[in-house]
């Protein structure tokens, strides 16, 4: 039987864990035996004894040593990868090109490595898309960070002591984050505005009833993923201009803009803050990859003009039981695709493995990784 390994997480602020006590089940019926660290699922709100009425063995950290399978979350560090075993598999986050000695420690370990931001924008793959169902949670708790922050009412009231207008919220990038960030605030009555560099997420933003932020000579900056591309200088100065005048009249900004395996694009100046109402919120989900405003500080709530801005990258760990449940069944699906008969199988042929697969045989085995770190 393959041995399923469940670590504690060891990232700093890492609430959420890579199993849970209803997807020990599934993982189990792929022929897997699966071992979880004591603790490891605690900061999720998931007890040893839960697992250990699931069927799963509660072993010590040292075991990851004897795993076929090692299931985590956040990136892990150079001891973590140290600790398993050649030859043994690594289903996870790992953010490559903010760890580059992580993936030149999985290389030269000899660690086959299943990198969750690399599975392919595919049909099939859909069940194992752990970047989109860690969004939605971003996207819904960004919005509802923004309005307890903000010292204004989202929704139109209208009383007898006068008319409040409703809040207006620009949402930047229209991905999965970005359509939750929409969805949520239209919900809670908010004017909604959104600027997207994707031509198909004007139809998606029109279908919730938000309004679409045009730029001037737009093109579309589709990439053959459904993600975003990475635009030019020429580009981002135009939809500056156009994010100038939106973001002004704005009282919240949800930043989710994010380009795979690169930094984020820089969209909001610190001009453009200094012209939001005093009292506006900026909630920034890129924030871990440099944030989509030029004052955003991956630490620390900043203040500048009045307007705070608010790192929010680990919103999916501050909502750590339900972002646990949804990872789960990603990973209890990926598992499923690669153990046969309770054997290891990385098959070549399927487009999902090897799309995901980050290194193996002491290889790095993704071209833009390599590239990437090459000229790092």
């Amino acid at each position: 039987m393959a041995k399923v390994h469940v670590p504690a997480e060891s990232e700093a602020g890492e609430r959420r864990v890579a199993a849970t006590p209803d997807s020990v089940a599934a993982l189990a019926s792929t022929g897997s035996d699966v071992h979880v660290e004591r603790s490891a699922g605690v900061a999720a709100g998931f007890s040893d004894r839960d697992y250990e009425a699931a069927g799963a063995a509660l072993v010590d950290a040292a075991a990851v040593g004897e795993a076929d399978i090692v299931v985590r979350v956040a990136p892990p560090s150079v001891d973590d990868v140290t600790a398993m075993r050649s030859g043994s598999v690594l289903l996870s986050f790992i953010a490559p090109h903010r760890n580059p000695e992580v993936v030149r420690a999985l290389t030269a370990g000899g660690v086959s490595t299943l990198c969750m931001e690399l599975v392919p924008r595919i049909s099939r793959a859909q069940s194992i898309d752990a970047l989109s169902s860690q969004a939605n949670i971003a996207g819904y708790r960004a919005v509802i960070t923004a309005a307890y922050e903000l010292d204004k009412y989202f929704p139109l009231f209208m009383t007898a002591a006068g008319t409040i207008r409703p809040a207006t919220v620009v949402v930047l990038g229209a991905g999965v984050a970005g359509l939750q960030a929409v969805a949520t605030a239209k919900r809670l009555g908010a004017v909604v505005k959104v600027s997207d560099i994707r031509e198909a997420a004007k139809a998606e933003v029109a279908s919730l009833g938000a309004s679409f932020i045009d730029v001037p000579e737009a093109e579309d900056l589709t990439d053959e993923g459904g993600y975003a591309k990475e635009a030019g200088e020429d580009f981002l100065a135009r939809q500056r201009e156009a994010l100038t005048a939106a973001i002004s009249s704005a009282h919240a900004v949800i930043a989710t803009a994010q380009i795979p395996l690169r930094a984020a694009p820089q969209l909001v100046t610190a001009e453009m803050v200094a012209a939001m109402p005093a009292g506006g919120v900026v909630v920034d989900l890129a924030a871990a990859d440099g944030g989509n405003c030029a004052l955003t500080d991956v630490d620390r709530v900043v203040e500048h003009d009045g307007v705070r801005i608010i790192p929010g990258h680990d919103f999916p760990a501050q909502m750590a039981h339900e972002a646990s449940a949804l990872y789960a069944r990603n990973i209890s699906s990926f598992v499923d695709l690669i153990v046969r008969d309770g054997v290891v199988v990385l098959d070549e042929d399927d487009e999902v493995v090897t799309g995901a697969l980050l290194t193996h045989d002491g290889a790095i085995t993704n071209d833009r990784v390599a590239t990437m770190l090459e000229e790092a």
